[in-house]
């Protein structure tokens, strides 16, 4: 099913600001919080949704990347790999502190909160450059790439510890992740909640740490990744890919992959959007009496007929040979710009039938053609 528009899900418009998109997402947090809707399918769906909006329309690199590509920009392609949604563990370790530290706290539906109030650490991202031909941009293509990163340990899954008897509930927050402390003061007594000191928010401590990653739940590996990339990127375009970045320690939410592209120059075509550019070099009498030539596209050569009298800087186009949006709005064409090669050096004969032409009314241009070639040389200037 296709994703809605984000600023559609928060209800916001494309000139919002931050504060005005953070408040957006409260009201519909709270609005669709499990804990409100205990069982509601849809409404999860709804809350996952709007985080997802959140987490994109706050960020001002993933923003602008969503307002240019659309969901396609994020690595949002069905069936790609990328983008593949928030997790209730990625959203309440991410956006907690929306809601005042423990993110169950919405006058009363706690009990949903409460058990998601342990803080998630994150793995860090990881950026990879991939780079494609043309011919890959014109089509998508499914690549394969070798990454180094931090993985789960396989001995303790992830935990760090030895084994599960070495895994305890943190005494000083009793498993919670938090901890909560009364103060009084002249309007009454006020509670607050802060992440736990001792487990760092996870709620657990170990006793015996895992001798194979020392307790820290991850090592050093290598990771054969599968990446679609869709038809139609750009240079410099970045794609994301959910959960493959840098695991987390003692089994926290993986990072990202962040995926830049980079577009191998072709040695003959060039790139104006989505728009390709051949200039096509052809002689005095393909000029003059017109030929049948071959061009290049991303695909192969194709056949091109050049009229009779075709002038220097005519542009011929050809449609839907170019590259295809990424936002699948339709493909780009291939421009020939015609230009004429004049030989610097002749032989005498070649002199001879160069100056009786020269003495023929046909190779002397009219007024239409002097006004022609002013008008485009006027628009070039501006």
């Amino acid at each position: 099913m296709a994703k809605r528009d984000y600023y559609e899900v928060l209800e916001v418009s494309k000139s919002s600001s931050v504060e005005e998109i953070k408040k957006a997402y409260r009201k519909k947090a709270i609005q669709f919080h499990p804990d409100k809707n205990p069982g509601d399918k849809d409404a999860e769906e709804k809350f996952k949704e709007a985080a997802e909006a959140y987490d994109v329309l706050s960020d001002e690199q993933k923003r602008q990347r969503y307002d240019q590509f659309g969901h396609a920009g994020l690595g949002g392609a069905s069936g790609g790999g990328f983008g593949g949604g928030m997790s209730m563990d990625d959203i309440f370790s991410q956006f907690g502190d929306l809601f005042g530290g423990h993110f169950g706290g919405f006058g009363g539906f706690g009990g949903f909160g409460s058990s998601r109030g342990r803080a998630v650490q994150r793995g860090s991202d990881l950026r990879v450059k991939v780079k494609l031909t043309l011919r890959e941009i014109a089509a998508g293509v499914e690549k394969k790439i070798k990454v180094k990163k931090y993985v789960a340990c396989t001995k303790c899954h992830g935990t760090g510890a030895e084994d599960n008897k070495s895994i305890t509930s943190c005494p000083t927050c009793n498993g919670n992740g938090f901890v909560t402390r009364l103060t009084n003061t002249i309007l009454g007594q006020m509670q607050t909640q802060s992440t736990c000191q001792t487990c760092g928010g996870s709620g657990k401590t170990i006793t015996k740490k895992c001798a194979e990653c020392n307790g820290e739940g991850i090592v050093r590996a290598e990771e054969v990744i599968s990446l679609n990339i869709p038809a139609g990127v750009a240079e410099g375009m970045q794609l994301s890919m959910s959960g493959k970045g840098n695991a987390a320690r003692r089994g926290g939410v993986n990072g990202d992959l962040l995926i830049v592209i980079e577009e191998e120059k072709h040695p003959e075509l060039i790139r104006d959007d989505n728009d390709l550019i051949y200039n096509l070099l052809l002689t005095v009498p393909q000029a003059v009496l017109g030929d049948s030539v071959e061009v290049p596209t991303v695909d192969g050569k194709v056949k091109l007929k050049i009229d009779q009298g075709t002038q220097p800087g005519k542009v011929l186009r050809l449609r839907n040979k170019g590259l295809p949006s990424v936002n699948s709005y339709g493909t780009g064409d291939l421009l020939v710009n015609v230009s004429v090669y004049i030989p610097e050096k002749l032989s005498d004969s070649e002199k001879e039938k160069m100056e009786t032409m020269a003495d023929s009314e046909n190779f002397q241009p009219n007024k239409s053609i002097k006004e022609k070639i002013f008008s485009k040389f006027r628009d070039w200037l501006d």
